[in-house]
């Protein structure tokens, strides 16, 4: 059989092998869960320090914070529009070599700020090449943990995802420090050295079953052959004409133009077929809509805390340390309870949004301290449940050979929200002057995505039971039968 399957078919025997190899569940895997853990906090961590590390020189060179604005969204436009080339380079290069990518682009985006004089050296430093290079690391280091894991895939994510969480605890104090004592461009330095450190774990990701390679480059030449080269290649191609019809009325064989050829071609690399499903619609933009909700309440949660709960600096700071101690926790035990529990990750998820969404209507209701320090721990837990579950939803979704297009369709998704809906959230905010009322605009567009993925859920999963119960009663009646024809 495997002669046969060799001899037919020269990349049979590889597809063969590669699925016939066991996921460990650990083992290896565990390291590579590691090196992604070092990877997210030296370099994911980034983002939380921005203010910290650049406003400061903006004003210097007085630049307004429309400027600082400008940056931010400018570094998510580039993060999210990753995607469109994530897909066609994680199939046609290792998730390694990505990941190894993303962090060298992290790194000469800092380094460039470092020397930076003007605004737009900081948006061509840290907006393009800082956000395209976390763009690349996210998925990439993704893919890697996804072929070790099946059971405990989202514990292994969990782990990963709390080096980010554990990075933005310890680097703004690295980067007071390096701030007070050497100045801005040493500190920036110090933050481009430090993402290197990420190539040492790119280093470690090493997939158990590597994506079968991608035929992007042959693509590439098929589109550089040129029509008379392929039709000599083809075999001779016969027309049969019917006898009523003349020669001269006969219809040639259909050839596909350069423009068809390429869209083929662009469709298959970005695995658009994904678009053609309704509910990985509902999925990507779902998981954006809750995306820019959380952007937008990080952005006003420290306002709000200080302006409309009135709260002094010291406690704004303990409120905001509750919200992330609850999420780094979350991101280690949550994981634990679900994949025992065997619980979907797009449940988790769900519960996560709905968890969200209770806990900007009671802040926006009730601003008393206990109430805040609590509805600030419900919102870290319900983040945690929201960022570990948002790829593993896709993974779950989609097949492995599509999951990386899947993956760079959902960044692109996001970025499109944030541009739209993202900026509708700050005009509220502006126009309205209420931290209160933007609450429960976020709060709304949360509901919206409980109500729209309860139902399909729920029919779901009625509906995959209903399947299980016929194909059980089907193999009962069949034993059966093979019973009573035994007894015969």
């Amino acid at each position: 059989m495997s002669s046969l399957i060799s001899s037919s078919n020269p990349e049979g025997t590889d597809m063969d092998v590669q699925t016939s190899r066991v996921v460990p569940d650990g083992g290896y895997g565990w390291i590579v869960v590691a090196a992604v853990a070092l990877i997210n906090m030296t370099n994911q961590s980034i983002l939380s320090v921005f203010g910290q590390l650049f406003v400061g020189e903006l004003q210097q060179m007085q630049e307004d914070s429309f400027t600082a604005a400008l940056i931010t969204n400018l570094n998510s436009l580039a993060l999210n529009f990753s995607g469109l080339f994530i897909g066609p380079a994680i199939k046609s290069f290792k998730p390694r070599n990505v990941a190894a990518t993303g962090c060298v682009l992290v790194s000469l985006g800092l380094a460039l700020c470092a020397f930076g004089t003007e605004s737009w050296h900081f948006i061509v430093g840290y907006s393009f090449f800082v956000g395209f290079g976390l763009g690349l690391i996210s998925p990439s280091t993704f893919m890697a943990i996804n072929s070790y894991f099946s059971s405990k895939r989202g514990r292994a994510v969990g782990v990963s995802l709390a080096g980010a969480g554990l990075g933005q605890v310890l680097i703004p104090h690295l980067v007071r420090y390096l701030l007070e004592n050497q100045g801005f461009r040493y500190a920036v330095l110090a933050m481009s050295a430090l993402s290197l450190t990420g190539l040492f774990g790119a280093a470690f990701l090493k997939p158990l079953n590597p994506p079968t390679k991608h035929n992007n480059r042959r693509h590439i030449r098929l589109l550089a052959e040129a029509d008379g080269e392929k039709t000599q290649s083809t075999p001779l191609q016969v027309v049969i004409v019917p006898s009523n019809q003349s020669k001269f009325e006969t219809i040639p064989p259909q050839t596909d133009t350069l423009c068809s050829r390429m869209g083929h071609r662009l469709v298959q690399a970005m695995d658009l077929e994904l678009l053609k499903d309704l509910v990985f619609w509902s999925i990507i933009v779902g998981m954006a809509l809750v995306y820019t909700a959380t952007i937008n309440f990080t952005m006003i949660f420290p306002g709000f805390l200080g302006q409309t709960a009135g709260l002094n600096s010291q406690m704004v700071a303990f409120c905001m340390s509750m919200v992330a101690g609850a999420d780094i926790v979350c991101r280690l035990l949550l994981p634990i309870i679900t994949d025992h529990l065997r619980i979907p990750y797009r449940v988790v998820f769900l519960v996560g949004i709905a968890g969200l969404f209770v806990a900007r209507c009671v802040l926006a209701e009730n601003q008393a301290l206990p109430v805040i320090i609590s509805m600030s721990i419900l919102t870290g837990m319900m983040k945690s449940a929201t960022v570990i579950n948002n790829n593993l939803t896709i993974s779950a979704h989609c097949r492995s050979e599509k999951l990386a297009g899947g993956l760079g369709l959902s960044m692109m998704s996001k970025g499109v929200i944030v541009i739209t809906v993202g900026q509708l959230l700050g005009w509220v905010r502006d126009y309205a002057d209420s931290y209160i009322i933007c609450l429960y605009v976020q709060g709304a567009i949360l509901l919206v995505v409980v109500l729209v993925w309860t139902p399909e859920i729920f029919y779901r999963h009625r509906k995959q039971r209903r399947t299980t119960t016929k194909s059980m009663e089907t193999q009962s009646v069949d034993a059966a039968e093979e019973v009573a024809k035994l007894n015969k």
